[in-house]
């Protein structure tokens, strides 16, 4: 998984007026959990603007005082009026222990069903999985170019490689549902077919 790199300052003082202070200066007052104990830092409000205004998912690389710490996102808080960063906060990775992520699904060929006139249902866009920092991957690939209307795409048909799926094997992805015009289409394909038999079948006139 791609990583992005943050460069920010550890902060000593975490009470009240310190952090309106930070706010005010533009820094976003951070915290990573995980380690021995929690640490606290702060970082301009524009270094998180590639991690976290994205539909993609990044690691994060913190740099801290020449000392850099390998995180996920785990909450962020905005101002409820401005939608400003007020504050984030970080789980540190270790290589050795698994960690819960949500990773995007990227869709991939053209289903017939949609072709037909049925309608694209996408309900999984992002899938929860445990794994290792190292096999995370930046998203997940579901083949689409066998559905027809009616079919779905279950979590069980997407490869998951070195990932646990934190969902039931009966989780849908992807599905292709019928439409008020592939019903019409349908009920002509059937009233033509209907009618062929019927000719057919008629005796010849004498």
């Amino acid at each position: 998984m791609k990583s992005i790199t943050i460069k920010g300052s550890q902060r000593e003082s975490v009470g009240k007026v310190a952090t309106k202070a930070l706010r005010n200066a533009g820094q976003v007052p951070c915290v990573i959990y995980g380690g021995d104990k929690p640490m606290h830092f702060s970082a301009p409000e524009l270094a998180f603007k590639k991690l976290v205004y994205t539909p993609n998912v990044y690691t994060a690389t913190i740099e801290l005082d020449g000392q850099k710490v390998a995180a996920i996102l785990q909450d962020i808080q905005f101002h409820p009026v401005t939608d400003r960063i007020i504050h984030i906060d970080f789980y540190q990775l270790f290589d050795d222990k698994e960690v819960t992520m949500n990773i995007p699904v990227h869709l991939v060929g053209s289903a017939p069903g949609v072709l037909n006139g049925g309608s694209l249902r996408f309900p999984k866009r992002k899938l929860r999985v445990k794994a290792l920092p190292g096999n995370l991957p930046d998203f997940f690939n579901a083949d689409i170019s066998k559905l027809k209307i009616g079919s779905k795409l279950f979590i069980t048909d997407i490869d998951s490689k070195n990932c646990t799926f934190l969902h039931p094997d009966n989780t849908v992805v992807v599905q292709v549902r019928m439409s008020r015009n592939a019903t019409e289409d349908l009920e002509t394909e059937d009233e033509t077919e209907e009618g062929t038999e019927a000719a057919a079948e008629a005796p010849a006139a004498e």
